[in-house]
C-alpha cells in the first residue's frame, strides 16, 4: 500500500541542524563564517554580482544587433496545402482553422517547398517566387497584400 512505503534503512540522512552549539560543528556562526554580506540574515547576492568588481557580463565585448522592428513571418509550405479541397479559398483564417498557422496577428508567408496537387485561391501577406509559380502551375492564384 502507498501508506506503507518508506525508503530503505540508511538511504536518507537527517538534515543538518544549524546553530545547535559548539559541539555540533555548526554552532555559533552556523556555517556562515564571520561577518560579511553572506553572513547576514538577508544576505542575498544577486546573480552575476562580483563584490565591487565590474561584472563579467559587463566586461565582455558586445557584438551584433537585434532589430526590434523586424517582421516575423509565419511560414507555410505549398506541400502543406494539399489537405484543402480543390477550388477552395485559402486565407489566414483557413490556415489557422487547419492548424498550419498559430498566431493570427502575425503575417503569413508562402514558401515553395513540396508539391501542390490541387487548384487553390490563396490570399496571404507574402509569397516567394517559387511558391507563386507552383500554385499557378497547379491552376490556382495567389493574392498578396505585400
Amino acid at each position: 500500500m502507498l501508506n506503507d512505503l518508506h525508503p530503505p534503512k540508511d538511504a536518507r540522512s537527517n538534515r543538518k541542524r544549524k546553530g545547535q552549539g559548539p559541539g555540533t560543528g555548526n554552532g555559533k556562526t552556523s556555517g556562515r563564517g564571520h561577518k560579511g554580506q553572506k553572513a547576514r540574515k538577508s544576505g542575498h547576492v544577486r546573480r552575476g554580482f562580483e563584490s565591487g568588481h565590474l561584472p563579467l557580463i559587463q566586461r565582455l565585448a558586445k557584438r551584433g544587433f537585434t532589430n526590434i522592428f523586424r517582421t516575423e513571418y509565419q511560414v507555410v509550405n505549398i506541400g502543406d496545402l494539399n489537405e484543402f479541397a480543390a477550388g477552395s479559398k485559402v486565407d489566414k483564417e483557413a490556415l489557422t482553422a487547419v492548424g498550419l498557422v498559430r498566431h493570427g496577428g502575425r503575417p503569413v508567408k508562402l514558401l515553395g517547398s513540396g508539391e501542390l496537387t490541387v487548384s487553390l485561391t490563396i490570399s496571404i501577406d507574402k509569397a516567394s517566387k517559387s511558391a507563386r509559380a507552383a500554385v499557378e502551375a497547379a491552376g490556382g492564384t495567389v493574392n498578396t497584400a505585400g
